[in-house]
């Protein structure tokens, strides 16, 4: 397979080391409090696009107890699983009962993926027609840039559900499309709108992720093989690690340890 590589005006990725999965999740729900203010005092409102799986639980825990402008944050997805929205796999349903259910966010700021359909490409349709209200255009060329987009790596390398070889990674021309796990579908952000975000901030811990970090950051690689080379966003990029996770960079990659 054969994926476009990110655009040349991409950011210099900045990567924060931290000594375990504690302390890296700690420094991810400061950087996301500070991002969320920053947006609202720039620009009134805040986009924010989440990820599910275990790492980001307890930030989003973090962030119910903290005093926000919940009237001025939106809230989207960057991925789902093609299941009922109360369905124990379901990242929205993760997201609510961490966060979103103990905090006073409007409802119409909360824009979670739509799965009560007959098909994942119907959900993928009526999740994109959502984005294009919310974000007030009539055309998908017009993009939408997300104040910020919350990521995590699998150790295959993928990120959102843009899985390694599958046909979501070829997609440019759509906001929204179908992803592949194994057979399973997936509702998934293109690449192209993800690299539109003024912030794309990764969250990755874990030993079992090195192989993967390896080849994100080679200076070449292949992008189908590992997706979250695709990644290269328009705005500020940055990486969290644990330390763990981190003795998979290169060595010629720059960071800061905490």
């Amino acid at each position: 397979m054969t994926v476009a590589p990110p655009s040349s005006e991409k950011s210099v990725p900045l990567v924060h080391v931290y000594a375990d999965k504690a302390a890296l999740v700690a420094a991810a729900t400061d950087q996301v409090i500070e991002l969320i203010r920053d947006a609202i005092a720039t620009r009134g409102r805040c986009s924010i696009a989440l990820s599910g799986g275990s790492t980001p639980k307890p930030l989003y825990q973090a962030l119910a107890q903290t005093e926000l402008p919940w009237d001025q944050l939106y809230v989207y997805w960057g991925d789902e699983r093609y299941v009922p929205a109360t369905h124990p796999d379901s990242n929205a349903k993760m997201t609510r009962d961490a966060w979103l259910d103990h905090v006073a966010i409007p409802a119409d700021n909360i824009f979670a993926v739509p799965t009560d359909t007959d098909s994942p490409e119907i959900s993928a349709e009526r999740y994109q027609q959502s984005l294009m209200g919310s974000f007030n255009t009539s055309s998908k060329d017009e993009l939408p840039q997300f104040d910020l987009m919350l990521l995590g790596m699998g150790d295959d390398g993928h990120t959102a559900s843009l899985f390694p070889h599958t046909l979501a990674l070829k997609e440019f021309d759509r906001w929204v499309t179908v992803g592949n796990k194994d057979g399973q579908p997936r509702i998934t952000l293109t690449s192209r709108v993800i690299n539109q975000a003024r912030h794309v901030l990764f969250v990755v811990a874990g030993a079992n992720k090195q192989t993967a970090l390896s080849q994100v950051f080679a200076p070449t690689a292949d992008s189908a093989a590992y997706p979250a080379r695709l990644i290269a966003p328009v705005g500020e990029l940055r990486w969290l690690l644990d330390l763990d996770a981190s003795q998979g960079l290169p060595a010629a990659i720059e960071r800061t340890v905490h």
